[in-house]
């Protein structure tokens, strides 16, 4: 008797059919690393090529040493960002895309273009429900 293997289900039918609201899912960690606020920033900035730590706080302003920090080692441990640190005084770090890394920045990329595309209904539906 062979047994056929099922392709595993992708996120959105994992979704679709609940596994992605069990408190065990993994995918809600790579979700929330992704989808935080400096998450998708941080995919964003490193789109355009290979950026130094302060690069990248400059660049994401409002962003704490130690929320740069997290995000980037939770982003690495993922798999998305590529981290290589020079043997030299002062400390010289850079941050890269690894391939998976270019593939999830172009989703998130497209997911703040539309939030940009869309701002002034967003913003006027807010003003609407102040009001």
């Amino acid at each position: 008797m062979s047994e056929i293997s099922e392709a595993p289900m992708t996120l959105g039918e994992q979704m679709r059919n609940g596994n992605l609201f069990s408190d065990k899912c993994p995918s809600r960690d790579v979700l929330k690393h992704v989808t935080s606020r400096w998450g998708v920033l941080i995919l964003v900035a490193l789109q355009d090529g290979t950026h130094r730590f302060s690069d990248l706080r400059r660049k994401m302003g409002g962003v704490s040493e130690k929320m740069l920090a997290q995000t980037l080692q939770w982003l690495e441990a993922d798999g998305f960002v590529d981290r290589k640190s020079y043997p030299v005084v002062p400390p010289h770090v850079e941050y890269t895309l690894t391939p998976m890394g270019h593939e999830i920045a172009d989703k998130v990329a497209a997911l703040a273009d539309w939030i940009e595309e869309n701002l002034p209904q967003v913003m006027a539906s807010r003003e609407k429900r102040d009001a």
